[in-house]
């Protein structure tokens, strides 16, 4: 481009037109060099922009893959994934339902899985437990092992059922509690007389539970363990330390 400083006339117009030229010319690459820059700030922003989703998207996957885990290690961890059932309250028509209920869904789902039972009762209705009673035997039967366990107390029917697994086990803090039968009963005379005959049947039978238990545990007479406990629930409430019980043959082992 010529020098108009060192020309100390007034330029051509050919010399005025070959300015205007290179002008037009640097404007022009100027502009492609702009275009250019615009171009590459456009891609860099779109680069970061990619770049800040595939972060993103990166940090959503971890925390769904950590919310999963946490979701699955909290299934892996339930009572109903280990087959551990609580029964924490006192035994009637739907606290025997529902655990019968769970039992059975769990030996339909994994026959022969292992099964554990916790008692913390204070005991409750004794036609209800015995048909609890019965289907815990019946999974025994059917091949699976059910450990029954007691914390805090096994007391009147929940220490009837707590005979019914297959290792029985009693917290060191635990208490047992044993005694006879009780009913209500009305009416004529002869219809009380009927009740108190099947009381005392279900007596001998909740005896002969504990003792053919105790006999198996301990390896001592039968009979000579069903006169102790006639001797010591009789007309009371007879409540053992889980250190008793494991003594007397009522549990396997206290933990």
């Amino acid at each position: 481009m010529p020098d108009f400083k060192k020309i100390d006339r007034e330029p051509s117009p050919e010399e005025k037109a070959l300015f205007l030229a290179e002008a037009r010319k640097a404007d022009a690459e100027a502009r492609a060099a702009d275009a250019v820059a615009q171009k590459q700030l456009a891609e860099a922003a779109k680069l970061e922009h990619e770049a800040e989703g595939s972060r993103l998207n990166s940090l959503n996957i971890k925390l769904q893959y950590e919310e999963n885990k946490r979701m699955s290690d909290n299934v892996l961890a339930g009572d109903n994934y280990n087959h551990l059932y609580r029964f924490v309250t006192d035994v009637n028509d739907v606290s025997a339902q529902v655990c019968m209920t769970t039992l059975a869904r769990w030996s339909r789902m994994e026959p022969k899985c292992d099964m554990e039972i916790v008692f913390n009762s204070p005991g409750g209705s004794i036609t209800d437990g015995f048909a609890l009673y019965d289907y815990i035997l019946s999974l025994r039967k059917a091949g699976h092992k059910i450990t029954t366990r007691s914390i805090g107390m096994a007391a009147s029917m929940a220490g009837i059922l707590l005979q019914s697994g297959d290792v029985r086990i009693m917290g060191r803090e635990a208490w047992l509690l044993i005694h006879e039968a009780s009913f209500m009963t009305m009416g004529k005379v002869g219809e009380v007389k009927d009740t108190s005959e099947w009381i005392d049947k279900m007596c001998e039978h909740v005896i002969d539970i504990f003792a053919s238990r105790a006999s198996a545990a301990t390896h001592k007479d039968k009979k000579g363990i069903a006169a102790f406990i006639k001797k010591n629930w009789s007309r009371r409430d007879w409540w053992l330390s889980a250190e008793e019980a494991k003594k007397y043959g009522f549990v396997d082992s206290v933990d």
